[in-house]
């Protein structure tokens, strides 16, 4: 069944949905947590929401509160959402094949632990995360243990620590994604089969900061992305069989620093505009 809601602000409390359904809210249907706990747990298969605007989770130091939250699900979708003043904006937990697709999650936080991640994946799989906007949160985009998804056309910025932050996460793909002006621009770390292309990492300044951190990385794609007015455009340890193609690299302090641990890998018809440093190799 579709629950079409109408305008107004409706108290929101942990409400689960427990059977398949399509939720949609029209124009100024708000969703309100009243700041103590989840405000909407997706807790069946093939459940859609759509249209709301959502805020007010809890805050918790010892609890994963979120905007909307999933555990265990399937064939669901997340769509043309707007989240905030929540802990956690999107939280996803041992759940596949589902959409997130165009929502907006806007914090506050100016410290780590402030703050949750806009959106948060956890032993998932087949997860499409596109066309969101995230800001202001801990990470923009954060995955765990999360295979054969694809992040795409995203755009997060000033976000306290990283714009995408993902480990332990294998056969992914990160397409024409936006990461700019975060306390670093993304993350890679304990990961095989990665392929990032089109992606531009803008303007990550700061004495850690880096575009593009990879960190024990294997048989990876970095392809036609721009790293631009970045610290460290690309940062690299413990990496092998990574391919760098076409990529350009324009006004940063060091381009591309290699540090140890990295074999076989190729560097080819990349452009180096204007850096400070082009190249560290250790």
């Amino acid at each position: 069944d579709t629950v079409l809601v109408k305008p107004g602000v409706y108290p929101s409390k942990a409400i689960s949905i427990t059977k398949s359904i399509v939720l949609i809210g029209e124009k100024g249907a708000v969703l309100d947590g009243m700041a103590e706990s989840y405000v909407l747990k997706l807790m069946a298969d093939s459940i859609t929401v759509s249209g709301f605007e959502l805020k007010n989770s809890g805050q918790s130091f010892t609890k994963d509160y979120a905007a909307i939250y999933t555990f265990g699900i399937s064939d669901f979708q997340i769509l043309n959402n707007q989240i905030s003043e929540s802990f956690f904006g999107i939280l996803i937990e041992k759940s596949k094949n589902g959409l997130v697709q165009g929502n907006k999650v806007k914090g506050t936080a100016v410290q780590e632990d402030q703050s949750g991640n806009g959106i948060h994946l956890w032993h998932a799989q087949q997860i499409q995360v596109l066309q969101n906007e995230v800001s202001g949160m801990r990470d923009g985009i954060y995955l765990e243990f999360v295979d054969e998804s694809r992040i795409a056309e995203n755009y997060t910025h000033q976000n306290v620590r990283y714009g995408l932050h993902f480990m332990f996460s294998n056969h992914d793909e990160y397409l024409k994604n936006v990461f700019q002006n975060n306390g670093a621009g993304v993350a890679v770390m304990f990961s095989k089969w990665i392929r990032m292309e089109e992606n531009k990492f803008i303007d990550n300044w700061g004495t850690a900061s880096y575009g593009l951190l990879l960190k024990e990385i294997y048989d990876g794609e970095v392809l036609n992305n721009i790293f631009q007015e970045n610290t460290l455009g690309v940062y690299v340890d413990g990496s092998t069989r990574v391919n760098y193609i076409g990529n350009t690299f324009k006004q940063n302090g060091w381009a591309i620093k290699v540090s140890g641990g990295c074999y076989a890998n190729n560097f080819t018809k990349n452009n180096f505009l204007g850096n400070s440093f082009d190249l560290s190799y250790n």
